[in-house]
């Protein structure tokens, strides 16, 4: 059985620069917005992660000259002594913190070997667009620039050990978007570095939460340079950073629609009772249990609860809310097919709250709105180890971890 994961000699910021560089990861932000927050700021690591902001816009986001001018910021943030690299391999402790909320990990490279092997395992489909995007990207800068975010059943042996890494100030330190501290310790010393090692690789499986297109790049890449140079190397692991489960915080993930297909609120109001139980709400309606939805519709909110015979509590995809929202209400009523692909729906992460389902329904840019209770850590390990996969958009994590303070050079 190959091992899990094992440590690496990070690429990262100087402690006094780790502000100047840390930066949202490259897919949650537009290329406009990303322009904005580089303004004044030439060592973020957006130059690098979405060097397109340093050309001019007619140029396509897939050109060459594009690849090649992360590369060269690259160079230059590590030319400049703004980004060193570790003498020897070693794991960090990564810990994201806001307003008394916490959660603490390792950072480390995992196996493609083991990712191949569903011992990583994943819960997603990918989009060839993006996978082909973040392959050029780790052949070009010939590294890994963004790490996979990970989870494993919460240990408390390990949690215990982790945290034990943790003491002391900080290698680095910076406030990342929303106002998020990312902290790492740099964890070097040989002993503990044997028992994180043996502790981690001990474990059953890691689970992909965040960055399935970053796994998938990888091991393409893996694959591509063992295919062409006949050996193994720093190519065939990549970034990820893993917490235990318990400590990850997954926001619920709302939908949009585009129109009512012609039906009118009672209509719409009637057809939903055939299914659910239905109660109107004098304030909106965040979800505080599972198989309960809120539903904004003409200026008005209302609670949906799916009736309990008809939710298939023995399949862990069928299950799930975003599944049964889909199954009984968005594709017989409203006629949504495929979500992936179907131009009358949209998505709003919970991070954005309800007011903004309001404010789009309001614009008529929807005619109406569902809030949904978050998936839990649990059911997408069930759906992981049923090596099924979720519906789109069926979790969004919070905090995110950046992009900037680790990365994993492919020597």
């Amino acid at each position: 059985m190959p091992s899990l994961v094992k440590p690496f000699a990070a690429l990262r910021p100087k402690a006094e620069r780790a502000a100047d560089v840390i930066a949202p990861p490259y897919d949650v932000v537009s290329t406009d917005e990303a322009r904005a927050l580089v303004r004044d700021r030439p060592s973020s690591f957006l130059h690098i992660s979405r060097p397109e902001i340093d050309l001019p816009p007619s140029v396509s986001p897939y050109a060459d000259e594009i690849y090649a001018r992360g590369a060269a910021n690259l160079k230059r943030l590590r030319d400049s002594g703004v980004l060193v690299r570790e003498a020897a391999p070693a794991f960090y402790v990564y810990r994201m913190s806001k307003g008394g909320l916490e959660q603490t990990g390792i950072a480390c490279v995992g196996s493609v070997a083991a990712y191949d092997a569903n011992r990583i395992r994943r819960h997603e489909l990918t989009r060839p667009d993006k996978e082909n995007d973040r392959v050029r990207n780790i052949a070009t800068l010939n590294a890994q620039t963004g790490p996979v975010l990970c989870a494993y059943r919460a240990n408390e042996t390990l949690r215990a050990l982790v945290r034990d890494c943790a003491n002391g100030t900080p290698t680095l330190q910076a406030i990342g978007p929303n106002d998020v501290l990312h902290a790492v310790w740099c964890v070097s010393d040989a002993r503990r570095v044997e028992r994180l090692s043996t502790t981690l690789n001990a474990l059953d499986a890691l689970y992909i939460a965040d960055g399935h297109h970053r796994a998938a790049a990888a091991s393409r890449v893996a694959r591509e340079r063992r295919a062409r140079d006949g050996v193994d190397g720093s190519s065939q692991s990549f970034l990820l950073v893993a917490f235990p489960h318990d400590e990850m915080r997954i926001l619920d993930y709302n939908r949009l629609v585009r129109d009512t297909r012609g039906l009118s609120t009672d209509e719409l109001i009637a057809r939903i009772r055939e299914s659910f139980d239905v109660e109107t709400s004098t304030a909106p309606v965040a979800p505080t249990e599972p198989e309960t939805f809120g539903l904004f519709v003409a200026d008005r909110w209302y609670r949906l609860r799916v009736r309990p015979a008809l939710v298939p509590r023995n399949d862990p995809v069928a299950s799930l809310d975003v599944s049964l929202l889909q199954d009984r209400l968005l594709a017989p009523l409203l006629g949504i097919g495929d979500p992936r692909t179907d131009g009358r729906i949209d998505f709003v992460g919970g991070i954005r709250g309800l007011g903004e389902l309001e404010r789009r329904v309001r614009s008529g840019a929807a005619a109406l709105a569902f809030s949904l209770h978050a998936t839990r850590m649990e059911q997408l390990m069930a759906v992981a180890d049923a090596e099924k996969l979720m519906p789109p958009k069926s979790t969004w994590f919070e905090p995110k971890l950046a992009d900037g303070l680790l990365t994993h050079v492919l020597d």
